[in-house]
């Protein structure tokens, strides 16, 4: 989307949440995780030409976002990308509504949900027919038919498993910028999901990585921690306020002093909290240099990191690590996890450098 284009848009108005102005966007999941809408497509291995090809019911689960846009006209589809196992859609509401946006997600869920169960009774349906003629199938074909039809039929009655049991999660763009931002994370989930498959040890969550007397939950290449040479980036406060009074001499050359030894070969460790100590981050991976991020809260499931971040973890070249489990109520990061995260960077590199 052009700026111009962006200084056109109209967002959400105060006073009209979730009824007035404004861009959604929309994630529905199956909850079991089973590829139940499509199968990921890899041609030549090359994740950037990843395609998700849809089934029967992946194909119906799109049909009913149109279906939901001709009852609300206000409602818009900018953009959408099926999944095999869950959709995204950014959704833009282009004037005030009777209605809320969360009563017309719930009302696409309803629609949605009924697509299921008339999908899990047609399994079901199939699994007991398979099963009255298993007698005349060989081994290898009882095989390949139960493995097509158990992803919906779990039991040995053939009752279906719900497949939509979770309200969609619908999250407002409240910010110009995180409209470009969101339409690049939507457009390459199958490029990401591609990645990840063709490289799973580095996007795998791996438990108690030991350093030193502490455990850390780690995504990425833990081979980092057996290079020779580690060192923290850690901006001071004193530093800032020298450069805040005119005098930017001491930041600069340390920030410089930190690239130099990644380029010399460092391992830089560090949660990468102030904007300064972003800024060595973003040269860290504009050059392809190795690091290790601390960060403040722990893996959830299906974890995987975003952006410039994810293209690092790909090539192997990051090693992100928590101490702490994941916690889905945590938004803000603390002080005191700052201060307890740039002293386990130091732990960090003092332990691994002395290692033989």
């Amino acid at each position: 989307m052009s700026n111009v284009e962006q200084e056109q848009w109209q967002w959400q108005e105060p006073g009209s949440a979730w009824r007035g102005f404004g861009v959604y966007h929309v994630t529905m999941t199956v909850p079991s995780r089973e590829p139940l809408l499509g199968t990921l497509v890899i041609p030549d291995n090359d994740p950037n030409r990843a395609t998700v090809e849809r089934t029967a019911l992946g194909n119906a689960v799109v049909d009913e976002l149109f279906v939901m846009c001709r009852h609300y006209p206000a409602v818009r589809i900018l953009q959408f990308c099926l999944m095999p196992d869950h959709l995204h859609a950014i959704i833009y509401v282009t004037r005030v509504m009777d209605t809320s946006i969360r009563s017309v997600i719930r009302g696409y869920w309803q629609g949605v949900k009924k697509l299921g169960r008339a999908y899990t009774l047609s399994v079901a349906a199939e699994f007991n027919s398979a099963k009255k003629d298993e007698g005349s199938l060989s081994n290898s074909a009882k095989k390949d038919e139960g493995n097509h039809l158990n992803a919906a039929a779990k039991d040995e009655g053939g009752y279906p498993s719900p497949v939509f049991t979770e309200r969609p999660f619908i999250r407002p763009l409240s910010r110009r910028r995180q409209l470009n931002t969101m339409f690049r994370y939507v457009r390459l989930n199958p490029q990401r999901l591609a990645t990840k498959r063709l490289m799973p040890g580095y996007f795998r969550v791996q438990k108690a990585i030991t350093i030193g007397s502490r455990d850390y939950d780690g995504v990425g290449n833990v081979a980092l921690l057996m290079q020779v040479h580690f060192a923290t980036v850690h901006v001071r406060h004193a530093m800032v306020e020298l450069a805040r009074n005119g005098n930017d001499q001491t930041l600069r050359q340390y920030k410089n002093a930190c690239v130099l030894q990644a380029r010399e070969g460092a391992v830089m460790v560090s949660p990468f909290i102030s904007p300064d100590e972003k800024q060595v981050q973003q040269v860290l991976i504009k050059e392809q240099r190795p690091f290790i991020l601390l960060t403040d809260n722990g893996f959830r499931d299906y974890y995987k990191p975003s952006g410039a971040l994810f293209e690092a973890c790909a090539g192997g070249r990051v090693l992100i690590l928590s101490p702490w489990p994941y916690d889905s109520g945590k938004r803000h990061i603390s002080r005191a996890d700052c201060n307890a995260l740039n002293a386990m960077a130091e732990e960090i590199c003092d332990e691994l450098n002395q290692k033989e």
